[in-house]
């Protein structure tokens, strides 16, 4: 039998961290800690041996982002999941950029769960999804890891800010009061101007770049 491998779960919500408990019983995976808050998370992954860290986003004390920047500060190479509820095209690309192994929705069937910790386990990547594999991609951008200044105007920048943010465009119109033709005006040059071909490209860049 070969050794288990130690899954640490970070959730603020006891009946999903139960509900992971018992979709994980008798597979190659043991639930080596439960906690509740980024503060706990932090504290028992560094204090503890596990092979994997998964990881609510909102949580109080410290959400599941800011966790995940801090244990890899200490511990670069350990593998660490994000499962939220929120497919937000912000949260994905600062978990890519924070150096996440994946990003499951809570919505995923139960051969997802395993398989993306069995993954992560084994230090490959989890990102499975499509829209994930284009953040991983738009990483690779040029334009995205060079330094170069891209000169948007204010208003573009507050749009690009909301984008990031996973507002829709009729959001954004409705944030800024402004109108939705307006609005796609924008995000049309927004992206023709930082070099990306969508949306969720155009968030990674605003996180890279720190504006939101």
């Amino acid at each position: 039998m070969t050794n288990k491998i130690r899954l640490l779960i970070a959730d603020d919500h006891e009946v999903v961290r139960s509900g992971l408990k018992s979709m994980l019983a008798n597979t190659d995976i043991r639930v080596a800690g439960e906690v509740a808050t980024g503060a706990e998370a932090v504290k028992f992954a560094l204090e503890n041996e596990v092979d994997v860290v998964m990881l609510d986003i909102r949580m109080p004390d410290g959400d599941g982002l800011t966790a995940l920047g801090r244990i890899k500060l200490d511990k670069p190479n350990l593998p660490i999941l994000i499962l939220s509820t929120f497919d937000n095209p912000t949260y994905v690309a600062r978990a890519v950029a924070l150096g996440a192994s994946g990003y499951l929705l809570k919505g995923c069937t139960r051969e997802e769960l395993i398989a993306g910790i069995q993954s992560a386990a084994a230090g490959e990547s989890a990102w499975t999804r499509d829209e994930l594999r284009r953040v991983t991609g738009a990483l690779a951008t040029p334009r995205l890891t060079a330094d170069v200044e891209v000169p948007l105007t204010q208003r573009e920048s507050e749009v690009l800010r909301q984008l990031a943010y996973g507002l829709t465009n009729k959001e954004i119109a409705q944030t800024l009061h402004i109108s939705y033709e307006t609005v796609k005006e924008h995000v049309q040059h927004i992206l023709r101007k930082i070099g990306v071909s969508d949306r969720t490209q155009a968030a990674v860049w605003a996180v890279r770049k720190e504006l939101v």
